[in-house]
C-alpha cells in the first residue's frame, strides 16, 4: 500500500517538474519559452524567477529522494523472481499411428503396447545429369 502510494507521488512530482521546468523564464528574460510564449519583454521579474528555482529544487530533491527510496525498495524484491519458471520443451506426446486391420482385436490395457519402429529416412534425389549446350 505504501509502495504504491510512493509511486503515486513520484509521478505527479514528475510531471510537475516536467510543467515547472517548462514554464521557467529563460536567462534572456522570455518566460514560458518552453511552450511557446514570451517575447522580448520579459513579463517574469526577479522574484517569480526565485519562486520558481525554488519549487523547481523542491521538486527536483523530491524526485530525487524518491528514487532512491523506491529503488532501494525494488532492490529487495525482483519482478523477475515474481515470474513462473518457463518449462522446458517436451517431445510430441503422440506419434502418428500406423494403419491397422479393421479387424484387428483392441489391445489389453494391462499389455504394454509394442515400440513404433521410426519412419526410414528418404533417400535423396539424384543429382540431375548436366545437360550438354
Amino acid at each position: 500500500m505504501l509502495y504504491y502510494l510512493a509511486v503515486s507521488i513520484y509521478v505527479i512530482v514528475c510531471l510537475f517538474l516536467i510543467v515547472v521546468v517548462l514554464i521557467q523564464p529563460g536567462q534572456l528574460g522570455r518566460g514560458g519559452s518552453g511552450l511557446g510564449g514570451g517575447g522580448g519583454t520579459g513579463t517574469a521579474g526577479r522574484g517569480a524567477s526565485s519562486v520558481f528555482k525554488r519549487v523547481t529544487t523542491g521538486a527536483a530533491v523530491l524526485f530525487m529522494v524518491l528514487s532512491i527510496v523506491l529503488s532501494r525498495h525494488n532492490a529487495d524484491h525482483s519482478a523477475v523472481e515474481d515470474v513462473a519458471p518457463i518449462a522446458p520443451p517436451t517431445a510430441p506426446a503422440t506419434q502418428p499411428k500406423p494403419e491397422t486391420d479393421d479387424k484387428a482385436p483392441p489391445a489389453q490395457p494391462n499389455q504394454a503396447a509394442a515400440p513404433v519402429p521410426a519412419a526410414a529416412p528418404a533417400a535423396p534425389a539424384a543429382a540431375p545429369s548436366p545437360v550438354a549446350p
